[in-house]
């Protein structure tokens, strides 16, 4: 059996997290100093040097050519197409902030042409809880326009800033033209984290079908006794130590099929500046570990570089074929 590894980076800067907003208001970013760039390329360079096994090669080989006849979408077909991986590449998918994207247009292109998906994680970092659905809404086709226009193609998924999702978001984000959404995290100890019952049979592996055509992508975390651990990645992959946070992910393979992580550029970034006022606990939260990320994101990738590496609407489309063939057979 293949497993797959679904690998995501939120990109925002250092000035743009929710833990700082007390301290920096969205007036005063143009004044921060943008250090997404740099990073963002060092990620960039990480996944180009990591080579996938022959065996993962001829997997991707044979999943390109496959014939889909049996899709209920032309459009997820078109989308699954346009990410299709070369061999022997590690692929991600970029949800990439609208505010920097307007600033940095040839970072969001930089993304595209190393051929990973570019999706949105909206304009201004805003939590959608805290909007009305009049101002959402504009924030998701904003964001949404502004990455078509600068890659050239459609912009299928969605991330909400702080995983801040409901079902009445869910649909707003669908209505707007979105094929997936990327943000529920079923870890309810954090408040900021939206939480959404879903009824999925389990057909489509990780991935929830909520209608037709639109799809949830959750983070994944660990369960023990019924008990949520989260271990998708973020201050949860600088806090775990290395060797437990691997078994962790092998685990959720084991069982899943599948395992989606994220991470934030800034993660990486061990000179960024400090910000003074922040409370200690948020404090905490920020600058633990930054020193060893890189190195440790590094570790992972090649430890599960036998695993196949997909954008994730690569993975919503290979995984609605495998249930059209399942049902038709």
């Amino acid at each position: 059996m293949n497993h797959t590894i679904l690998l995501t980076f939120d990109v925002e800067d250092w000035f743009q997290v929710e833990n700082f907003k007390q301290c920096i208001p969205f007036s005063s970013w143009p004044s921060c100093e943008l250090r997404v760039e740099k990073n963002v390329h060092r990620i960039l360079d990480l996944l180009d040097s990591i080579n996938c096994s022959t065996a993962v090669q001829q997997h991707r080989s044979t999943a390109q050519h496959e014939s889909s006849p049996c899709l209920p979408s032309a459009r997820l077909l078109q989308a699954g197409a346009m990410h299709s991986a070369p061999c022997g590449t590690l692929r991600a998918t970029f949800f990439v902030l609208g505010w920097l994207a307007e600033r940095l247009p040839h970072l969001v292109s930089e993304i595209q042409k190393r051929g990973h998906e570019v999706a949105s994680h909206g304009y201004g970092h805003i939590l959608c809880r805290e909007q009305s659905a009049d101002d959402l809404t504009k924030d998701l086709l904003k964001s949404k326009k502004l990455l078509e226009d600068i890659t050239g193609n459609s912009i299928y998924g969605y991330r909400a800033p702080s995983f801040s999702i409901d079902q009445n978001i869910l649909s707003l984000i669908e209505d707007s033209g979105y094929l997936y959404d990327s943000s529920f995290n079923s870890f309810s100890l954090n408040r900021r984290y939206g939480q959404v019952k879903f009824s999925n049979n389990g057909e489509n592996g990780i991935s929830v079908q909520i209608s037709e055509t639109f799809y949830e992508l959750p983070i994944s975390n660990l369960k023990i006794a019924k008990q949520v651990i989260p271990w998708g990645g973020g201050g949860y992959f600088r806090l775990i130590p290395a060797q437990l946070f691997k078994y962790g992910v092998q685990s959720i393979l084991k069982n899943q099929g599948a395992y989606l992580f994220y991470l934030h550029p800034w993660e990486i970034d061990r000179e960024q500046p400090q910000v003074p006022g922040v409370k200690k606990s948020l404090k905490l939260r920020h600058y633990l570990n930054l020193d060893n990320t890189y190195s440790k994101l590094s570790s992972m990738l090649n430890c599960f570089k036998q695993c196949h590496f997909s954008t994730l609407i690569q993975y919503i489309n290979h995984q609605t074929q495998q249930t059209q063939v399942t049902r038709n057979s």
